[in-house]
């Protein structure tokens, strides 16, 4: 009997430690992989901006210094930055109309998201995102 008794206080003893020692293991676990995600996120947010402003910078000079504001939706920034780069491609399509038929669509779909991100501007920054718009289509004009 005393050894049944003994082999069962042995057993948990063991059982309550390795429970301890697996719980710290999976909460290093969880802290480590938090951890790794952060890095993960944060790059990602660092490469797009980068890859933003780099846009940005290609697309002032092609379209003759339209500058391409921060907005406070970063979405809206996007937006205006990809619609630039659709209109430099509109541009350079020099009046070919199998290319500007290929852009079309491209242009249309950027317009109704752009006016649909817009729409929940205020109105200081709506008047700037129209100006900027304005700006870039202006641009666009003597190509057609």
């Amino acid at each position: 009997m005393r050894k049944i008794v003994l082999s069962m206080m042995v057993v948990g003893a063991l059982l309550s430690t390795s429970c301890k020692k697996a719980k710290e293991a999976a909460n290093k676990t969880v802290d480590a992989t938090k951890n790794a995600t952060t890095k993960v996120v944060d790059g990602a947010k660092d490469a797009t901006k980068t890859v933003v402003d780099g846009a940005k910078d290609a697309v002032a000079s092609v379209l003759g210094g339209v500058k391409i504001p921060e907005f406070s939706n970063p979405e809206v920034t996007k937006n205006l930055t990809e619609y630039a780069a659709y209109a430099k491609d509109y541009i350079a399509a020099n009046g070919n109309l199998a290319k500007i038929g290929a852009l079309a669509s491209k242009g249309k779909d950027l317009l109704a998201k752009g006016k649909e991100l817009a729409s929940k501007l205020d109105a200081k920054e709506m008047k700037q995102y129209k100006s900027v718009l304005s700006a870039i289509q202006s641009k666009m004009a003597p190509s057609k």
